[in-house]
């Protein structure tokens, strides 16, 4: 179980994303990244540490891009180690994943699945299917998948499958998503809708 957190925000609220962190937390406290996208470029930060402590060491304003604020974050719940934190990420994608990709060894990835890795992380596998133009719930369809991605232009996707949760709340041009409706009602905000996924019976 971990946190994933998207923003696209103007004039953005600093103390809301720093909220938004917080409640998070409660995902997953054994480590806290982020990636936002400023003057062109992604840039990654990445801690072993509880968002609480993540965000006294660090200063979301840094994050703004004039008026605006586009980022991803990651609480981790490790089930191994601290290597290998999220985001997963290099110049031209960077992504937030809760859910299990394979439990297959890191050694035998290349030869599974043809794709070389850099890490021993399978949300890895993630970031290279989206690299490739695929989708990652068609290539990964017994996987479990909460995700959301920031392209080096700015623009945030997020995705799931019936697996693992995740909500969105809009108003106007701003956008948050959060693993769970609670956190973002403990965030301070009301109207999240879930994210539907391709198959999901959305009545009643």
């Amino acid at each position: 179980m971990c946190a994933v957190i998207g923003l696209d925000l103007t004039n953005p609220d600093l103390g809301l994303v720093k909220e938004l962190f917080l409640q998070s937390q409660i995902r997953g406290k054994h480590a806290t990244g982020v990636t936002y996208y400023k003057q062109g470029k992604l840039h990654t930060i990445k801690e072993p540490i509880p968002a609480i402590e993540f965000v006294k060491n660090i200063e979301i304003a840094e994050w703004v891009d004039g008026d605006r604020l586009i980022a991803i974050g990651h609480c981790r719940y490790s089930t191994s180690d601290l290597l290998y934190n999220q985001p997963i990420s290099n110049d031209e994608l960077s992504i937030v994943h809760n859910g299990v990709v394979t439990q297959e060894l890191p050694e035998s990835w290349q030869q599974l699945y043809g794709v070389s890795t850099e890490t021993k992380n399978d949300s890895e596998l993630l970031l290279h299917t989206v690299l490739d133009d695929k989708d990652p719930l068609t290539e990964w369809e017994s996987s479990s998948i909460s995700m959301i991605s920031i392209d080096n232009k700015g623009k945030i996707s997020y995705t799931r499958n019936g697996k693992r949760p995740l909500w969105v709340w809009k108003s106007n041009s701003d956008m948050i998503v959060t693993s769970t409706r609670d956190i973002a009602v403990r965030s301070g905000l009301s109207g999240s809708k879930r994210v539907g996924f391709e198959g999901e019976d959305l009545q009643p």
